[in-house]
């Protein structure tokens, strides 16, 4: 649910930090980590795949790593 709201953040900062790359970058990795994270879990919890279970780590650094991106990016433009 707080990736949601970091979805928002994404757009709103990327209207007004127009020229900073990092930003967009960031809501990439945040669609890629709900993708990978929630997906993994979704398929895991209705097919019973275990190996997908393995995939849902990377979600999760993706996620870590779009928050970092963001922080960054507000930062440098303070």
């Amino acid at each position: 649910m707080f990736h949601a709201i970091g979805l928002f953040v994404v757009a709103f900062l990327a209207d007004k930090l127009s020229g900073v790359s990092l930003v967009p970058a960031a809501g990439w990795v945040m669609l890629a980590g709900i993708l990978f994270f929630s997906g993994s879990l979704y398929v895991l919890a209705l097919t019973q795949v275990k190996i997908l279970g393995a995939i849902t780590p990377i979600g999760g650094v993706a996620f870590i790593a779009s928050w970092i991106m963001l922080v960054i990016a507000a930062a440098k433009n303070l």
